[in-house]
């Protein structure tokens, strides 16, 4: 009788490790299906710029920002930006700029996307992207010094809780964004010939920034092609349309051809990185497509035709959204009456809406390489 009871209280322990063991098996692998990105750090242009443009020059005026954040939101748009639907994804708070000190917490991660930047120096704006890597990398020495002297400090300050963690620098996400101004600027002042042939010194540079990055512990890398420029209304009105050079969405071809070619080598090259550090994590997002296909089916979206925009004028005055001027008893400036039904904001920038658009055709991974979403681009 009393071995019966205990191979029977044996057999009950046995169901019971093994049902643990299931079920903490089971958590383990639900753990795993997502990674958990404590911090984002973006480097880009005004397509992710969340406020520095606005902190180092003159702030980025109303209308802008009046269909979500408000007349702060130091971004050129209406509303938020594709990097700000990133954010909400990966459920983090939006995005501080590096180069505004009022009212920002770094704890999530840090922005130091600018208008204007480009991959080389020498653009329309003086952060081309070796400067952004170079202000990160003091950001993460400075911080990291101050949270360990903060530490040892028996009292706490209340804004030790905005400081990034040390830790978080490896496990954090390293998001792109730029390459659109380097042809723009260069299309201004040169041949599309031209600027062709500077593409491989372009990406020369760009994997040199990828690389400091690695060097300081980067290991996830969420890097974005460049949009369809030939399909901005400002280039469409300031280029000369002639034949065979405009496609049937209004977009200017050779500049589109340009914009191609760069994705191609860009894409070649995280490959390359890729191959140079295999413990680390590439992902080239196709943002081309996803914004080419918006403007390819724009009415069947909602959207009025992709050449509008509408804040500022370009057509006889020009005049930056923002700004506004009375020419002839005409009233510009004034933004139009429904943003959401834009796909380009100013001419330049992209609305609200067309971002969330784009957000949501690029964050699930079927435009990716390889075809994950970002919430597993650890993996």
């Amino acid at each position: 009788m009393n071995c019966r009871k205990l191979i029977y209280a044996l057999g009950c322990f046995n169901l019971y490790v093994a049902s643990t063991f299931i079920q903490v098996s089971a958590e383990n692998v639900s753990n795993l299906s997502q990674c958990w990105f404590p911090a984002i750090y973006n480097f880009g242009d005004s397509n992710s710029d969340t406020g520095a443009g606005s902190a180092a020059f003159t702030g980025v005026k109303p209308p802008n920002g009046i269909s979500f954040f408000g007349s702060l939101s130091g971004r050129a748009s209406d509303g938020r930006l594709i990097i700000d639907f990133m954010t909400e994804e990966l459920k983090l708070p939006y995005l501080g700029a590096y180069l505004d000190s009022v009212g920002s917490n770094y704890r999530h991660g840090a922005n130091f996307a600018v208008g204007g930047s480009s991959i080389r120096p020498g653009g329309f704006s003086p952060f081309p992207l070796s400067l952004q890597v170079a202000q990160f990398l003091q950001f993460k020495s400075r911080t990291n010094i101050l949270f360990h002297q903060l530490s040892d400090n028996r009292t706490v300050p209340p804004f030790k809780s905005s400081l990034p963690r040390p830790e978080d620098f490896s496990r954090a996400l390293y998001t792109f964004d730029i390459g659109q101004n380097d042809l723009g600027f260069g299309l201004q002042h040169a041949s599309p010939e031209q600027v062709m042939k500077s593409i491989p010194e372009i990406l020369n540079q760009f994997s040199e920034a990828v690389q400091k990055l690695h060097n300081e512990g980067a290991r996830v890398f969420w890097i974005h092609n460049t949009g369809p420029i030939g399909c901005l209304p400002y280039n469409y009105i300031y280029f000369e349309p002639k034949k065979g050079n405009i496609d049937a969405n209004g977009c200017v071809k050779p500049q589109n051809d340009l914009g191609q070619e760069f994705n191609s080598q860009l894409k070649d090259r995280v490959f390359q990185l890729r191959k140079k550090f295999p413990l680390a994590k590439f992902t080239y997002v196709d943002v081309y497509t996803a914004k080419y296909e918006l403007i390819s089916g724009a009415k069947n979206q909602g959207f009025v035709s992709p050449l509008e925009f509408c804040c500022g004028s370009y057509y006889g005055y020009h005049i930056n959204c923002g700004e506004k001027a009375i020419v002839n008893g005409t009233v510009y400036g004034n933004p139009c009456k429904n943003p959401s039904q834009h796909v380009s904001w100013d001419g330049i920038h992209y609305t609200q809406a067309a971002n969330q658009w784009v957000a949501k055709r690029i964050l699930y991974g079927s435009l990716s390489d390889p075809p994950i979403p970002i919430g597993k681009a650890c993996f």
